[in-house]
């Protein structure tokens, strides 16, 4: 039988898999120096070889790199775009099928089982990693330019003469301008997180398989999840991990810089987002030192104060019946689109569908198995159906709130006001000057424009510990107890990978690698999906 006796429940009744495999049997224990490692053969090799060869030829090759990575992108999301597409659609279903079927009653690590983290603890962590970076850089940007650049072929607030629309053909402008915002953060996002966290936290605490992307797949490939199909699982798992987050570390630090650039006059260059990348990771490395509870955990819940504090700033301080109107209008415009929108009926609009829908999909999917095992690592003692409706519903309604609040704020500047701060930033497309923008035109612009700042880098600090600490997990065969030594070079790694693309093609080379990496991965994640019916169907249910 499996040895995971640091996962599975004594008191439960779970349905423990019988196998021959013992965690960490593959692995390869040494001692580097005064360094102690225990890392899985082959998975780390792969892994470990696929990024030092990404930075290298970044690094050597820039221009080669920026050519090879600019034509990946749009490859991938004109001829592969039904892929995504129909992946998100399936996970959204099957998430509310769990929902209202009987199997939502099982509990994650068996009926005895009981949460190690409060809700307020549990929906600190699940901000910090399910949304981090991209929902400080988007959230004045994506409604303001969904709101001038209409989805599904809608009128836009301004036209190409620069003439706003006014009474209700403005107000229809910013409805559906964040019903297209509220799909990209909202349900369909969540239901891939919710897959991959679900599948890792039944086929782990349930099973007593270990805590790896490849044992959600013991139904379908049974011991051979042990051999190569195994190991291209968990490779493929972990460098769409990093993937993920080099993206979100470049979006962070081209935002961090154009903040330090906007209060200090620091010039927003290359080598001082570099600078930024290299600063954080530093810090990062002493949160992944410190652990999950004393790193991870703590900073989660600074951040989601810090957040909280600007959320309820600009609610205040700006167009606060706007903003509820906003909210209001926006989710109902998104119930009414969502068929559209999920490109239920075929969509018109492609060069919208491919150049954000597309990216977005395949970028939530990059991060998919990082955020999975996250949430899946505390998130052990709730129900099935209580981990779905609060994976779910309860950071989408925040998303909607957050986009709401802040993109709601620069539209009304520009509707009521004329100030055309934010939306310049659209015209030149300098997307990370688009918070600081609205900020502008509120009172204490420096000290909101240094919090949100500082949110960026703590938001960084949080993504690059807890991926650090999954990309490990993964490649240390599932054990969560591996040496420092490699948690603390995952954490490096995944810093170099950011500069290495940002000085080899900027941030249209880290989209393109969380497309590429993302586009298997949701394949993987669609077998997902029956393999969770599968291993739910085999539990016993304590009533």
């Amino acid at each position: 039988m499996a040895r995971a006796t640091n996962t599975i429940d004594e008191n439960a009744k779970a349905n423990v898999i019988e196998t021959d495999y013992e965690i960490g049997q593959d692995n390869i224990q040494m001692n580097v120096g005064p360094f102690g490692l225990d890392i899985h053969n082959p998975v780390f090799l792969i892994s470990g070889l696929a990024v030092i060869f990404l930075v290298l030829f970044c690094l050597i090759f820039p221009e080669a790199a920026g050519w090879a990575f600019g034509e990946l992108r749009p490859l991938l999301t004109t001829q592969f775009d039904w892929v995504f597409a129909i992946s998100m659609n399936i996970f959204v279903l099957f998430c509310v099928f769990l929902v209202i079927s009987p199997l939502g009653k099982i509990k994650i690590g068996g009926p005895k089982a009981e949460p190690e983290y409060s809700y307020i603890s549990w929906f600190a962590m699940l901000f910090a990693a399910g949304m981090g970076i991209g929902l400080v850089f988007y959230g004045v940007l994506e409604p303001m330019f969904h709101t001038l650049n209409a989805p599904l072929g809608g009128a836009n607030l301004v036209d190409e003469n620069g003439v706003m629309l006014e009474g209700q053909a403005a107000v229809e402008a910013v409805k559906l301008g964040m019903a297209g915002t509220i799909f990209h953060w909202g349900l369909h996002p969540w239901a891939g997180y919710a897959v991959v966290a679900l599948a890792l936290g039944i086929f782990c605490y349930n099973k007593g398989l270990p805590l790896t992307i490849r044992s959600a797949f013991y139904p379908i490939l049974g011991d051979r999840i042990w051999g190569w199909p195994g190991h291209v699982i968990d490779s493929v798992a972990a460098l769409a991990t990093l993937a993920g987050l080099a993206t979100s570390l470049g979006y962070g630090a081209t935002q961090a810089a154009a903040g330090l650039n906007l209060l200090f006059g620091v010039e927003a260059t290359t080598n001082l987002q570099v600078l930024i990348i290299i600063g954080v990771t530093a810090v990062a490395m002493v949160s992944v030192y410190r652990g999950l509870d004393g790193g991870v955990k703590q900073l989660s819940e600074l951040n989601m104060g810090l957040a909280a504090l600007l959320f309820l700033f600009v609610f205040i301080a700006g167009a606060t019946g706007d903003i509820i109107m906003t909210f209001l209008r926006g989710i109902g415009a998104y119930v009414t689109n969502l068929p559209a929108l999920s490109n239920w009926v075929g969509r018109d609009d492609t060069g919208y569908f491919h150049g954000w829908t597309t990216f977005y999909w395949a970028w939530w999917i990059a991060w998919s198995p990082f955020v999975g095992m996250f949430i899946a690592r505390v998130s052990k003692g709730r129900s099935v159906r209580e981990f779905v409706i609060c994976v779910l519903f309860i950071p989408t309604l925040v998303c909607v709130m957050w986009m709401s609040v802040f993109g709601g704020t620069a539209i009304s500047q520009l509707v009521n006001t004329g100030y055309d701060g934010v939306q310049q930033t659209i015209t030149n497309w300098t997307p990370e000057l688009s918070l600081f923008a609205m900020l502008e035109q509120l009172p204490l612009t420096t000290l909101t424009s240094t919090v949100g700042i500082i949110l960026v880098l703590v938001f960084f600090i949080t993504s690059s510990d807890s991926g650090s600490l999954v990309v490990d997990t993964i490649c240390a065969g599932g054990k969560i107890d591996a040496p420092m030594p490699q948690r603390l070079f995952w954490c490096s790694f995944e810093g170099l990978i950011a500069i290495a693309l940002l000085i080899g093609g900027g941030l249209a080379s880290l989209q393109a690698l969380a497309i590429a990496i993302g586009f298997p991965f949701a394949i993987l994640c669609v077998i997902m999906c029956y393999c969770i019916y599968k291993g739910l169907k085999t539990e016993v249910v304590d009533h």
